[in-house]
């Protein structure tokens, strides 16, 4: 045995060649057999499947199969629906010449019989006619096919039953309309073909008469009656009746077509019209309606249902920017996405058209889909819990939404939510405001907002058009009714403290305030207008000029700034709001303008949340615009009228409301940060991930960084911070005991220093020794809200020195390079709290060296 395990000298095993085993077969004969097998495969073909009988007689003959005498097709196959999947009767061969080139229906056939299922049964002729079939050729299976998959849904809207329906309409223009003519002689009915663009308009109803939607006839003539109410022009129209039930139609207009195709046991129609005329097409609706609305009986209670008709509208093709910018429907309008686009928008009613010299104006009563009823309408209604109605649009009430130039400008659904997020939070960021201005806003509801307050005095109102006013007045009452407010009038423009001028808002600012000094200020000035992007004096600098000298020393501004940022938006300046960064920079560049704020709320009444802006000329409104919750609630209670009726006079906004105005959301720190060059506070936008936290744990001290012991003889304090390990450089020094620290408002320190020594009560100790350990341990907050914080943990301990060689902790964020806070700067009203408590190592700090602070840490 070897190494390997194996034995070497064993016996050698008997090897013999392996060879495959073959047979031996002839050529011919396989060759033979396969063609055999081909010529049974083609002779099942053509006995099986749908073979022209031009080929299959010839074949059958030579099988020795007996073909019959010809005989006439059967009136009944002929009028029988079309075989699908079987032999088709214009495959089948005439017998004659004669019959072959016959267009007669009652041409001669080989064939005996036509069953009703399509199958085509060939039978023996002589004694055995009436014998067995011989050959029975089967109707094969239906494709599974989108096409042919009505069987299998009701069998409906699938052949053609009768013949074409057609016609022409009245042509009034010679039909060789070219480019030329159409220039020299348009006069609004000729296709205008110099812009490749057109109206879309589609058209679902149901609930319809099923007889009117099953005849050609009617359909047609309610087709050219619609064109013609449309002023258009029909050159011809074709209509096909289908089978069991149903009809389509297309009509090609000199503007382009129209279709539709009906429904009727469902009572449905579906119908489109398109047209590359500029003549409006949403008149048209009307007619529509009319035309096709014909409603069906209900069959329990013989009473004729409601019509149920959905719409939209569509700008198609390509327009000029020019074009697209002053056209109402375009895409991009709030008309088009809030009403005439969204099939979704299952109700739409159009309340008033109105073109006034400055505008347009549009109301529309509107249900969406998934709309369901309001809590006033369950009051309305009566509705119980479970009850249905609560989850149909049907028993909602409808929003009147108000557009002027084709921007929405108001919801009456969320009206109030939205004049309180414009108007109150500037209001309240005031001590007392007497004189307001509000330009634009003639709907009414601002004003009501402003009247609200007890301290005002007089309201100027500066409105471009007096017919707005009067249309605000008698379709949308509810915006300026004052009727619930004491000491007020039933319509708020009525009012003694309001004065209305009629011109526009912005020259009338710039004529009043921009070139001279006026003594009439204003403590809060409402900009009720369009959003900076839809207004480009926002951009210019003397009408921001104005602006700000329009207000008072402690004047506040506030704006409808339009649609909130997202965290993906380039730099503002180049994203899908300039004109808002162009205005929020002129105003920062204003030396009058001390502080600005942005803030958003998604309940406002638009799709996306809206933002507003909040400039004031004094930076004690920063004061009142950090206010507390309860703190600004009392300011509600204390500050506006009662209403009549004893409810809430505010419907959104309160203390809590504010509390989260004051936080902008993270996008618009993000968009602020991607200006060029990045702003200074955005390198501080959170702690530094990268550097360690160095705690105080008074009960451990193994695991503390730090150790208090007392101070050497002869110095100030009691006691001094030392380190135990070493600290690296922008380390963050006890962050848990400083996050502890206590706020207090400024106003409660003053009020507790009073209290503490109230004359004829004595010394309250307790208060006294409360206010001195505010004093020696609290520091005003840099964002200048009247908040102060006070250190409470191991930080107050430390030493502090205006010696620069023994300082080793600073403040996390350094001052600011140009010596203040920022006007504007939605990262400081982020983190204003963390910017004003955490201390870092200023340098490198040893174990058992002493943690020293400056002097003038705090000072600003």
């Amino acid at each position: 045995m070897n190494g390997n395990g194996r034995h070497t000298n064993a016996p050698q095993a008997l090897i013999i060649e392996a060879r495959p085993k073959t047979y031996a077969i002839d050529v011919r004969v396989f060759v033979a057999t396969i063609m055999a097998t081909m010529v049974v495969a083609f002779g099942a073909g053509l006995m099986m499947g749908p073979t022209d009988a031009r080929l299959a007689v010839p074949v059958l003959s030579f099988l020795g199969i007996d073909l019959p005498q010809p005989v006439q097709l059967p009136d009944a196959a002929m009028k029988s629906e079309p075989i699908v999947g079987a032999m088709s009767t214009q495959s089948l061969m005439p017998s004659t010449p004669q019959a072959r080139n016959s267009n007669s229906k009652s041409a001669t056939y080989m064939v005996g019989e036509v069953s009703p299922n399509g199958e085509i049964i060939i039978n023996k002729e002589g004694d055995e006619a009436a014998s067995d079939v011989l050959i029975k050729q089967a109707k094969r299976t239906k494709t599974e096919h989108v096409a042919t998959l009505g069987y299998k849904i009701r069998e409906t809207h699938v052949n053609i039953d009768t013949p074409v329906l057609e016609g022409t309409g009245d042509v009034p223009h010679e039909r060789d309309i070219t480019y030329d003519r159409i220039n020299k002689e348009n006069d609004g009915n000729i296709r205008d073909q110099t812009m490749p663009s057109g109206q879309h308009l589609l058209v679902d109803m149901k609930n319809l008469e099923a007889d009117f939607l099953n005849s050609e006839s009617r359909l047609a003539r309610a087709m050219q009656d619609s064109v013609i109410a449309g002023g258009l022009t029909m050159l011809s129209y074709h209509c096909h009746s289908l089978h069991p039930a149903g009809v389509s139609c297309v009509g090609v207009l000199l503007e382009s077509h129209i279709s539709f195709h009906t429904w009727p046991d469902e009572g449905v129609i579906t119908l489109d019209m398109f047209t590359t005329s500029e003549k409006p097409l949403l008149p048209v609706l009307p007619s529509i309606k009319e035309l096709f609305g014909i409603p069906r009986v209900n069959a329990e209670t013989g009473e004729k249902e409601e019509v149920v008709t959905v719409w939209s509208h569509e700008l198609r093709g390509f327009r000029t920017e020019d074009a697209r910018k002053v056209h109402h429907l375009d895409g991009n309008s709030d008309i088009s996405k809030h009403v005439t686009s969204p099939l979704e928008v299952v109700y739409k009613e159009h309340v008033l058209n109105m073109q006034t010299d400055f505008t347009r104006i549009d109301i529309w009563d509107v249900k969406e889909r998934d709309e369901t009823p309001s809590y006033q309408d369950g009051l309305r209604l009566g509705l119980a819990p479970q009850d249905p109605r609560w989850f149909s649009y049907e028993d909602a009430s409808p929003s009147r939404l108000l557009f002027l130039d084709g921007v929405l400008h108001m919801d009456n659904q969320t009206d109030r939510v939205f004049h309180e997020t414009l108007v109150q939070p500037a209001m309240f960021a005031h001590p007392s405001p007497k004189s307001v201005g509000i330009l634009g806003g003639g709907d009414g509801g601002s004003l009501q907002e402003v009247l609200k307050h007890k301290s005002v005095t007089d309201v100027t109102m500066v409105e471009l058009d007096e017919k707005l006013v009067s249309v605000s007045k008698e379709y949308l009452p509810r915006s300026s009714d004052c009727s619930d407010i004491v000491g007020s009038q039933p319509s708020c423009f009525d009012d003694d403290r309001v004065s209305l001028i009629f011109t526009d808002a912005f020259a009338y600012v710039k004529d009043k305030f921009g070139s001279k000094e006026s003594s009439e200020k204003f403590d809060v000035l409402v900009a009720d207008l369009n959003q900076p992007e839809n207004q480009v004096e926002y951009t210019d600098a003397d009408t921001v000029n104005s602006l700000v000298e329009s207000l008072s020393p402690l004047g506040v501004l506030v704006i409808n700034a339009g649609e909130s940022p997202m965290i993906v938006d380039p730099r503002a300046d180049k994203g899908m709001n300039p004109n808002r960064e162009a205005f929020t920079k002129l105003l920062e560049a204003h030396p009058k303008i001390a502080s600005i704020f942005v803030y958003e709320d998604a309940q406002a009444g638009y799709v996306d949340p809206t933002s507003f802006l909040v400039a004031c000329r004094d930076s004690s409104c920063r004061k009142y615009w950090y206010g507390q919750t309860d703190e600004i609630n009392y300011h509600i209670y204390d500050r506006l009228q009662p209403l009549k009726s004893k409810k809430p006079a505010m419907v959104q906004f309160d203390g809590a409301t504010q509390r989260g105005y004051q936080v902008p959301p993270r996008a618009w720190e993000t968009v602020y940060c991607r200006r060029e060059p990045e702003p200074f506070e955005c390198a501080y936008r959170g702690l530094d991930m990268t550097k360690e936290l160095f705690e105080y744990y008074p009960k451990n001290e193994d695991e503390s960084a730090f150790v208090i012991r007392e101070s050497k003889e002869g110095a100030e304090n009691d006691a001094a911070v030392y380190a135990t390990v070493d600290i690296p450089e922008g380390s963050y020094i006890m962050p848990t005991h400083l996050a502890a620290s206590l706020e207090v408002s400024e106003d409660s320190a003053k009020d507790s220093n009073a209290t503490a020594h109230l004359d004829g009560v004595g010394e309250a100790d307790v208060l006294t020794d409360f206010v001195e350990y505010i004093d020696e341990n609290g520091h005003s907050a840099r964002d200048g809200s009247g908040k102060i914080y006070v250190e409470i943990g191991g930080s107050r301990v430390m030493r502090e020195s205006d010696d620069a060689s023994e300082v080793n902790i600073r403040r996390w964020v350094p001052a600011h390079p140009d010596g203040s806070r920022p006007k504007y700067s939605p990262v400081y009203d982020r983190h204003r709290y963390s910017f004003d408590i955490f201390l870092v190592a200023s340098r490198d700090i040893k174990a058992g060296e002493e943690i020293v602070k400056p002097g003038d840490l705090w000072d600003y």
